[in-house]
């Protein structure tokens, strides 16, 4: 999803960039748990149901979609108009072009945002909970109810968190590791 919206408020005509942009505008303008709450209790209002479980990925695949095609536009803009123009004098067309020149030196610029947001993703699970979905937080919550020692309950739960994002950030520096060009890394 995030691909699709920062390609298509970069190339895209005037409507296709304007939708696009207003999409993206609204999921990064919304909290996670307004999204949640409105795909979970506003949407069957309007006869569209969803289980708790999918109401919260269809709602955190659209907040962090969101937030993701921002990285990703910024990482294609980024990219030197050598390159369009290297693509097209190689007799490319547009889309071949995006596919196989822009888009994979973009997403290499974006991997350290695109990183940020997938670790944010993995702490934001526990607003699930909030809609029934039985992750950690709510089975945290649910024994501190019965056994009340919050600082053991909700240290284990935070460590745990804790744990997860950290295989996430080692995750993907070894992916930025494997994709980086030697020589193009800023100077440390």
């Amino acid at each position: 999803m995030a691909i699709i919206f920062a390609v298509a408020r970069v190339y895209g005509n005037k409507p296709t960039s304007l939708l696009a942009t207003t999409i993206v505008g609204i999921f990064r303008g919304f909290p996670a748990i307004v999204t949640l709450f409105i795909i979970f209790f506003a949407l069957p209002e309007l006869g569209i149901f969803f289980s708790p479980f999918w109401s919260a990925v269809l709602g955190f695949v659209l907040v962090t979609g969101a937030y993701q095609s921002e990285y990703i536009r910024g990482a294609i803009q980024s990219i030197h108009l050598g390159q369009s123009l290297a693509a097209e004098a190689l007799g490319m067309s547009k889309l071949q072009e995006i596919v196989h020149i822009i888009l994979p030196q973009g997403i290499r610029a974006a991997l350290p945002g695109i990183s940020n947001e997938i670790i944010y993703l993995v702490l934001y699970s526990s607003l699930a909970s909030y809609i029934g979905v039985e992750e950690m937080f709510a089975v945290a919550r649910s024994f501190n109810s019965l056994q009340f020692r919050p600082l053991e309950i909700f240290l284990t739960a935070g460590l745990i968190y804790a744990a997860m994002a950290t295989v996430c950030f080692a995750g993907f520096k070894m992916l930025e590791n494997k994709y980086r060009i030697p020589g193009l890394e800023a100077a440390r």
